[in-house]
């Protein structure tokens, strides 16, 4: 689906002016394209109609490529691509109760002689959603660089709220875990710790990406641009200091879980042990009855009474194991 935006101005009662993006029917200078989920036609369309070089192309309909940026002299044409935080859906889920969160790639093309920049959103995207309903604040469709930043400052916050999610979730799920060893509970924690492998990876490959546009030689900026970059870098590394904190906390909670359960199965092994020494008396005792040779002090209460006696400790021994793995 291909879509055409434009930050247009309008005068507001006291005399100033408003910026608003509305849709508009046609492209021209100055213009947002925004293609989500595109097909084969949206494809040909990039390529015919805006002359966007078709290696870009083929990079921006790939759902495996990593943050990257790419400039081409021969056109002036300029590609960005970021990872964008999403809750997986639909065919990848594996299990509906497991939360697990994945990252897509956003592509950002920057054409310089139509004066236009086109986005590719392979799926639904939170931030092109925002930024189509005017929720980006002091987006201009005709400031290219101030645009892309916008944009990459809305996806680092948006990694920001989604670690908060996995933490919380991570929580409760841990609370849960004190009194129950469930493995739907257990493969949770595996679903928190490949989304947080997921994150770090996609963060490290942004914190590179932001550093090369900030040297300013692919991207152009405008001296108030660089403000907005240094926001976008703060947000992108405080991402990535609680993805590396939430994951060791992860990864020291299951490792504690892992020692608890081995712990446990000791425990109910010990026990076990025990119950087998105590029904191996009984047994061993109608071993010796069942024998042709008498019993010695088989006409007296001595054997019965000793019998009883070794039970009896036993049945202590086994007590006091039970309490002691309680």
């Amino acid at each position: 689906m291909i879509d055409f935006y434009k930050t247009r101005s309008k005068r507001c009662k006291d005399g100033g002016l408003i910026a608003y993006t509305t849709k508009v029917d046609e492209i021209s200078a100055g213009c947002w394209v925004s293609v989500t989920e595109p097909t084969g036609d949206d494809r040909n369309w990039l390529i015919d109609e805006l002359g966007v070089v078709e290696e870009f192309v083929d990079s921006a309909f790939d759902d495996e490529e990593t943050s990257h940026v790419d400039y081409d002299a021969t056109t002036g044409q300029t590609l960005v691509i970021v990872d964008c935080p999403a809750i997986e859906e639909g065919d990848e889920v594996v299990d509906p109760s497991i939360v697990q969160f994945d990252t897509h790639p956003l592509s950002v093309l920057f054409l310089e002689d139509e004066d236009v920049v086109v986005t590719v959103a392979l799926r639904q995207n939170s931030t092109i959603r925002a930024a189509r309903e005017g929720r980006l604040s002091e987006m201009d469709t005709s400031h290219h660089a101030r645009m892309l930043l916008q944009l990459l400052l809305d996806i680092s916050q948006h990694y920001l709220v989604d670690l908060r999610s996995i933490n919380r979730q991570f929580r409760e799920n841990e609370r849960t875990l004190r009194h129950t060893m469930r493995n739907s509970d257990l493969m949770k924690m595996l679903g928190f710790e490949k989304s947080l492998v997921y994150f770090s990876t996609s963060l490290k490959a942004l914190d590179t990406t932001i550093a090369r546009i900030g040297y300013g030689r692919v991207v152009a900026l405008r001296p108030e641009d660089r403000a907005l970059l240094d926001d976008v870098g703060i947000e992108v590394r405080q991402a990535m200091e609680m993805c590396d904190i939430y994951s060791s906390v992860i990864n020291e909670t299951m490792d504690t879980i892992g020692s608890l359960i081995n712990n446990n199965l000791n425990d109910t092994m010990r026990v076990l042990a025990v119950i087998t020494l105590v029904l191996s008396v009984p047994t061993m005792v109608y071993g010796f009855y069942g024998m042709n040779t008498p019993l010695p002090l088989d006409s007296s209460w001595a054997f019965p009474l000793a019998l009883s006696l070794v039970m009896s400790v036993a049945a202590l021994v086994w007590i006091e194991r039970s309490r002691a793995t309680r």
